[in-house]
């Protein structure tokens, strides 16, 4: 069993609020607009991250990670990528992908919006946790947690951090 924290969007922001769920998570998920490599260092000094580059993110983010993650942990397949869409409204580049070799966690950010769905057709629980930094037109910063173990993932929780 894997908890994981998964957050989007920090824009170059990270706290003591945003720290403290790192330090409770067993891995953090990062679904892109990083902003700075100062975020990553703090994530990597405490916890394992796996992310994807934004469309925000300089070459030296874009260096370090991909613009798409694909991965198996706990028997549960992910696909992270930072546009992605949502079900029926799936990005063009991302729609093909998902249609031919769904996974069963299908995550992405750049919207600023929390939302998690299950897409019906392709059998996908799709996850946007929103934006944890204090840049765009968000009101509420917000972040996702939960846990994967053999096949299942359990326990989410909608984190809301302080207005921005």
């Amino acid at each position: 069993m894997k908890k994981i924290l998964l957050l989007s969007d920090t824009h170059s922001y990270i706290d003591d609020q945003i720290l403290k769920f790192v330090k409770q998570a067993d891995e953090v998920w990062h679904a892109g607009d990083i902003g700075s490599l100062e975020v990553i260092d703090t994530i990597k000094k405490i916890k394992p991250l796996r992310a994807v580059y934004g469309n925000i993110d300089d070459h030296l983010i874009r260096t370090e990670f991909p613009l798409d993650l694909k991965f198996t942990i706990e028997k549960v397949t992910v696909f992270i990528t930072h546009i992605g869409g949502y079900p029926n409204r799936y990005e063009a580049r991302i729609k093909e992908e998902l249609t031919n070799n769904p996974p069963k966690l299908f995550i992405c950010g750049h919207s600023h919006i929390l939302k998690v769905i299950y897409d019906k057709k392709l059998n996908i629980l799709h996850m946007n946790p929103g934006a944890a930094g204090k840049h765009g037109f968000h009101k509420v910063r917000t972040m996702l947690r939960f846990e994967v173990n053999e096949g299942n993932i359990s326990n989410l929780e909608i984190i809301e951090l302080e207005k921005r």
